[in-house]
């Protein structure tokens, strides 16, 4: 791998900054839309079960995805595979404003999905890259700059209800903004390796044995973040009786407070260990949700939001670290198989969250996170270092 020359104002971009506007992008897209589910629920008079169904099409879009993504990254590489997905995501984001029915809305959301999933494995090998090349940690500020990005898409969600802006006019706007800054940033003319993919490997890989719980550890945790996402402003808006603008700032608080909490995330492990800091989160995320399902006043929910994203910033960088650090298998295939459990939490979350909030009410649905989040503290003690990987 190798970084083209810099001039002029290509002085101002590094290989941190090229990966980081890539992973801003991915959240801030993804925020975007989650900032209009209220929007989109109401244009097309949705059920919050019919909503999980649509939910369940953009779970369906990534998951597909992943392998499709991973082969394409040996093949082109992370940087250049990263860059063109990133030209196809912020397309589907405006498609999902042009659909006039539910159907067609369906397809767009797939597609959304499938560019979301693309994108998340094609950065985060882009990460792994520069990571490798700098000899020093750097992949828990990349995923920091996730979060960053979905509190910014979700703030501009505010502002364009409170400004009575359409979804169309919104998405285009916020499209444009977001892409154009970014790219920019991300053409440093990176050459990343290439690699011919294996094409006898199975699609997809789950852990297995010990490393199995700390997978569901991970799985627990990106429920969770999923169902912020998707949901978060809906719960505002039934349970509070907040207005669509006022919905919005449930999830940039919460992905605020994740940042915050991912950038000092590494000096928390150090002095609690991974073990006691998996669990401390695991607490915090529980009371979290347990005071947004008890409480119906808007600013006691606001303040569980931030303590679930508190609670959830620090869980999947250490399943990570532990599987990096995994005895029985090599790091990728470790690493590889823990993710898949993990991001299938986050896509698969929100559906779930409907349908529950279908069969019961939103609230009740939200105590799902509340016993997700004590499961952390059971299942907390597997992520402990295991010793060296082989």
């Amino acid at each position: 791998m190798s970084i083209a020359p810099k001039t002029g104002l290509s002085t101002l971009r590094s290989p941190w900054r090229a990966v980081s506007a890539m992973f801003i992008l991915n959240g801030a897209l993804f925020g975007i839309w989650a900032s209009r589910i209220p929007a989109a629920a109401s244009r097309h008079d949705l059920a919050p079960g019919h909503l999980g169904l649509l939910l369940l099409m953009l779970a369906a879009g990534a998951i597909v995805s992943f392998p499709l993504a991973g082969r394409t990254v040996d093949r082109l590489g992370s940087a250049t595979v990263t860059q063109r997905i990133a030209l196809a995501y912020l397309l589907s984001l405006v498609m999902i404003a042009l659909m006039p029915s539910v159907w067609l809305l369906a397809i767009a959301l797939f597609l959304f999905g499938m560019a979301h999933g693309a994108m998340d494995v094609a950065m985060n090998a882009w990460a792994a890259e520069v990571e490798r090349k700098s000899g020093r940690p750097l992949m828990s500020s990349f995923h920091a700059m996730f979060s960053f990005g979905a509190g910014l898409g979700a703030a501009s969600g505010y502002f364009a209800a409170s400004a009575d802006l359409s979804m169309l006019v919104h998405f285009v706007l916020a499209a444009g903004l977001f892409g154009a800054v970014t790219l920019w940033f991300s053409s440093i003319g990176w050459v990343s390796d290439k690699t011919a993919s294996d094409a006898k490997s199975p699609a997809y890989s789950l852990p297995k044995g010990p490393l199995f719980f700390v997978g569901f550890v991970a799985f627990c945790a990106s429920i969770g973040e999923g169902a912020m996402a998707d949901w978060s402003a809906i719960f505002l808006v039934e349970v509070t009786k907040v207005n669509e603008a006022n919905a919005a700032l449930g999830y940039t608080l919460f992905s605020l407070a994740m940042v915050v909490t991912r950038l000092i995330g590494d000096r928390i492990i150090a002095v609690l260990g991974p073990v006691a800091a998996a669990r401390l989160a695991g607490f915090v995320a529980a009371i979290g949700s347990a005071l947004a399902v008890i409480s119906a006043d808007y600013i006691l929910v606001l303040l569980g939001f931030a303590l679930m994203g508190i609670g959830y910033a620090v869980v999947m960088p250490l399943a990570f670290s532990r599987a990096a650090n995994d005895t029985e298998l090599g790091q990728g295939r470790a690493i590889a198989s823990v993710a898949t459990l993990a991001y299938g939490g986050m896509l698969l979350g929100p559906p779930l969250i409907g349908f529950a909030a279908e069969v019961t009410s939103i609230r009740v649905a939200f105590l799902i996170l509340t016993c997700l989040a004590l499961a952390i503290i059971v299942f907390s003690g597997t992520l402990g270092k295991t010793g060296t990987k082989p």
